[in-house]
């Protein structure tokens, strides 16, 4: 198997949603991601990818995964070619690392680590064979060793980032809260009138606070 470098610099991107997304791989979700590979066209579905934070501390390796889409092209007009390229890959393993990494910095100088460049300027730079295994050995004694997230396979459909995804079920969330209000205020005025004038609660019996329903 093949494993690749991605890079995250809390300088570009401060990842406001990583302790939330931490959880959920915490907790067993399968949680699908997509990032930027630079050049990188190599890459292929089933190969091994891991996160590095650099530029500020804690520096070092915190998350790892499992490519699930070959790189494809993203429309960016900041760039010269007109597009950056992506992979979708899915966490099996990751950690808050606005506050800590599985392996840091100094210990990736250490050889057999520090064959490999890891302060990459650009994410998608394939893992030296020695480092690779040396890092998955390591990774596996502080991480436990876990099957494969199982993600449900949609064809020609890149993964939304983690920002997209928690701003999209913030969105539903407001929808259905809107939408239970909406229900509450309808029943309250379509109720029939009892005599009292207050409002039936739609099963026959006696009015009552339509909160209550």
């Amino acid at each position: 198997m093949t494993a690749f470098l991605l890079i995250w610099s809390p300088k570009k991107w401060p990842w406001p949603e990583l302790p939330d997304v931490a959880k959920r791989v915490a907790a067993g979700e399968a949680i699908t991601d997509v990032w930027g590979c630079g050049f990188s066209r190599s890459i292929l579905p089933g190969d091994r990818v891991f996160i590095h934070r650099v530029t500020l501390e804690p520096k070092g390796v915190f998350a790892s995964g499992y490519v699930t889409r070959a790189p494809y092209e993203v429309p960016d007009a900041t760039k010269k070619r007109g597009y950056r390229l992506c992979v979708d890959f899915v966490y099996d393993y990751l950690v808050d690392a606005h506050h800590e990494v599985v392996i840091t910095r100094d210990e990736l100088r250490k050889h057999p680590l520090s064959v490999q460049t890891w302060d990459a300027q650009t994410s998608g730079i394939s893992i030296k064979p020695m480092a690779e295994g040396a890092l998955e050995k390591l990774w596996i004694e502080r991480t436990g060793k876990r099957a494969r997230p199982v993600v449900a396979p949609v064809a020609d459909a890149p993964a939304k980032s983690t920002k997209e995804q928690a701003s999209q079920a913030w969105s539903a969330a407001n929808k259905a809260a809107a939408g239970k209000r909406a229900a509450r205020v309808a029943m309250y005025f379509s109720s029939p009138k009892r005599p009292n004038n207050m409002p039936g609660d739609g099963e026959g019996n006696g009015g009552g606070d339509p909160g209550d329903t």
